[in-house]
């Protein structure tokens, strides 16, 4: 089930960083990290992840500034939102983010909600 190309996890929260990652390798899935929007811009320009797990709020640069900078280098990928906000379902819209998870989240969440987005793009 390897997939070729990777998933990029942003978030700034080192230990959701960590967590996230491991579980998704363990998986056998390809991970990139970032620890924020601007990092992740720049995991961008060396490969084309299948799917962006992202964190909303983060310094240096944020979800919704990464979001806006991806549709200006004219990418498209998923992108799953994982935020602590009540307003998680409505952040997701914002960034047309194809699914979104509020934290904190269990592991069987976070692989199911990324099987999904799997399953749809296979389908």
């Amino acid at each position: 089930m390897t997939q070729v190309a990777p998933i990029l996890v942003v978030d700034d929260d080192p230990s959701i960083l960590r967590t996230v990652s491991e579980i998704l390798l363990f998986e056998q899935y390809k991970v990139e990290t970032a620890t924020n929007g601007a990092e992740a811009l720049q995991v961008l320009e060396r490969v084309q992840p299948w799917l962006v797990l992202l964190d909303m709020r983060m310094p240096v640069m944020d979800g919704w500034s990464f979001m806006q900078e991806v549709r200006v280098r004219g990418l498209t990928m998923p992108i799953l939102v994982m935020t602590a906000a009540q307003d998680a379902r409505r952040w997701a819209e914002e960034v047309r983010a194809a699914d979104f998870l509020p934290k904190p989240f269990d592991l069987d969440e976070l692989l199911a909600a990324v099987q999904r987005l799997r399953d749809k793009l296979v389908s």
